[in-house]
């Protein structure tokens, strides 16, 4: 199956210049449009993007699930799949307890699996309820949706089946992809081999256990790329960044990096920042990033993805230097 070259919004791309990004990314034969959700909302930029292209998929990598009540993220989505007549794609990720209570404000239930999946299936029922006109009778430990009256019911659309993406780096949550997801999207900080091992693996686990074929979840990753030696010291930064957060720790462990993990961790507790890249060895960059010249990067990401990965989105932004030689 040939590999789908997806793009990301830059994290500080103003709404005003979304449009331009978007239709030129449509121009130049790109996928889709992932949006995350960083120091602006996630959604809003895609409904410019959707106005403005007409084949263009467009998708959240990702919204925070647990910063937002379920009925809100499954009308947003539906008005966004209306609005782009079906190109849309819901990701959705969980995000780590400091940041729902203390960024977001929101409680933390401390089982987020379970609540992610209860997520999915009442942010489901809403749009099934929505397609068909019924009543809604979703009952959960987390959740419940019983009530819709027609003032507040948007009505079916043509392209009722959206896709639900969700992001997992553990096992736990690659699992529930594999179980309840129509995609899994994957970190920036992953490696080749933690794919094979232990995405992989679960993601298959939990497609088998729900009895789905694991086909059926499309893995989509974003891939850190350098092509300059300002573009590697970069990677670096990414990849110290990163590493420098618990939730990731385990892609270091796989590789025997804890060390490492626990220097950058002291790092980011001491907030030391610009120390970060310096950790980052050789071999480490040589895992989690793809180098190679402009006139060799896509086939070096091809490598990289075949026979995992089917939809790539190179890491940094679309537009970025890095961008020239994808696209020539």
């Amino acid at each position: 199956m040939p590999i789908r070259l997806d793009a990301s919004l830059g994290f500080e791309t103003p709404l005003s210049r979304v449009p331009d990004v978007a239709r030129e990314a449509e121009r130049s034969g790109v996928a889709g449009l992932w949006s995350a959700e960083t120091s602006h909302d996630p959604f809003l930029p895609l409904a410019l993007a959707a106005e403005h292209t007409e084949r263009l998929e467009l998708g959240t990598a990702i919204a925070v699930a647990f910063a937002r009540s379920p009925l809100v993220v499954a009308a947003t989505a539906w008005d966004l799949a209306r609005q782009s007549h079906g190109r849309f794609l819901l990701g959705l990720g969980t995000q780590v307890r400091a940041h729902v209570e203390r960024r977001f404000g929101m409680p933390w239930s401390g089982r987020p699996v379970a609540q992610l999946r209860e997520y999915v299936a009442m942010v489901r029922a809403a749009w099934a309820a929505w397609q068909t006109g019924t009543r809604p009778s979703f009952r959960g430990d987390h959740y419940r949706l019983t009530l819709m009256s027609p003032l507040f019911d948007p009505g079916p659309i043509d392209r009722p089946q959206i896709p639900v993406y969700l992001a997992g780096v553990g096992a736990g949550m690659t699992r529930l992809a594999g179980e309840v997801g129509d995609g899994l999207i994957v970190h920036p900080l992953h490696t080749r081999a933690y794919l094979d091992d232990v995405v992989l693996p679960a993601v298959t686990e939990g497609a088998r256990a729900a009895g789905r074929e694991p086909s059926a979840v499309t893995i989509a990753a974003s891939v850190i790329v350098a092509t300059s030696n300002e573009e590697v010291a970069e990677a670096r930064r990414t990849i110290g960044f990163y590493a420098s957060t618990p939730t990731y720790r385990g892609v270091l462990e796989h590789h025997g990096w804890g060390s490492v993990a626990d220097a950058l961790s002291e790092h980011a507790r001491r907030r030391r920042w610009t120390d970060m890249a310096g950790e980052v060895t050789d071999d480490m960059l040589e895992a989690f990033a793809v180098v190679a010249t402009p006139e060799e990067l896509r086939s070096a990401i091809e490598r990289r993805a075949t026979g995992v990965i089917e939809r790539v989105a190179p890491y940094p932004p679309f537009g970025a230097p890095a961008w020239r030689g994808l696209l020539a």
